[in-house]
Order: C-alpha cells, then sequence, then structure tokens
C-alpha cells in the first residue's frame, strides 16, 4: 500500500515541480502540502506497525516534498531545513494521527464511523490493562 502510495507522491511533485519557478513560494507550498502531505495523511492510521523499509519510503517522499519547498539540491542536505516546516517524521505522522483518533473517540467527538470502537474505550476503565498487546507504543521515538 505505502509503495504505491510513494510513487503517486513522487509523480505529483515531479509535475508540480514543473510550476515551482512560476508561482510564489508561499504557493508553491501551500500547493506541496495540499496535494503531497494531505494524501500522505490521508488514512495514515492504517499504516500502523508498517515495516521500516516502507517508512523508509514514505520519509523519502516527505524529505523530496521540504527539499522542493526549500529549493535544494539532491545533493544538499535537508536535516536543516526540516525544523523550519514543523512536520513530523513518517512515524511520528502515523502515531499522532492515531493518538488523535483516540482522543476524539474518549470525548465522544470521533466520526459517526467508529461508534463502536469508541464504545469499547470507554467501557474500558483507566486502571484496567488492555487483554491485547498494543500495537503501537507511543513512548518510543
Amino acid at each position: 500500500m505505502s509503495n504505491g502510495l510513494s510513487q503517486d507522491c513522487f509523480a505529483v511533485l515531479r509535475q508540480l515541480r514543473s510550476i515551482r519557478r512560476v508561482v510564489p513560494s508561499s504557493v508553491y507550498q501551500s500547493l506541496v502540502v495540499a496535494f503531497v502531505l494531505l494524501r500522505l495523511d490521508y488514512g495514515n492510521a492504517t499504516l500502523a506497525g508498517l515495516l521500516a523499509c516502507l517508512l523508509n519510503r514514505l520519509q523519502s517522499v516527505l524529505n523530496a516534498a521540504a527539499q522542493s519547498i526549500a529549493g535544494l539540491r539532491r545533493s544538499e542536505h535537508i536535516t536543516d531545513a526540516l525544523p523550519s516546516f514543523h512536520w513530523l517524521r513518517a512515524s511520528e505522522r502515523i502515531k499522532f494521527k492515531l493518538a488523535v483518533i483516540v482522543c476524539r473517540a474518549l470525548h465522544s467527538t470521533a466520526p459517526h464511523s467508529l461508534p463502536v470502537g469508541s464504545a469499547a474505550l470507554r467501557r474500558q476503565s483507566a486502571d484496567e490493562t488492555p487483554r491485547s498487546p498494543a500495537l503501537v507504543d507511543f513512548q518510543s521515538s
């Protein structure tokens, strides 16, 4: 799933690079966020527990998007530019999305497509240990 997703995102980035010099940088950044990052974020909660090699592909999409916005060449390092965008890494984006879904389910603000899951979360008390092992460890970095 993520391989096709990363290929789609790279294709969109290639198309957007053709207009990079024509539009203002703020417009270009908005286009990259709208067409690439939102595509990565849509349904990324289903990517929990993904293999590291597939997560690396998603991270390379984020790096390529940041390089494109910053106007860096492939040979230039992206690590200095990434903090300026305030973007989470691919694995952190997935964990954050899961945390938001759980929080919304606990506070009954989840979409109507999650009524069974939210009721199950409310029934489980805070001191009760879950019966199944956790799929995602939110404490690890």
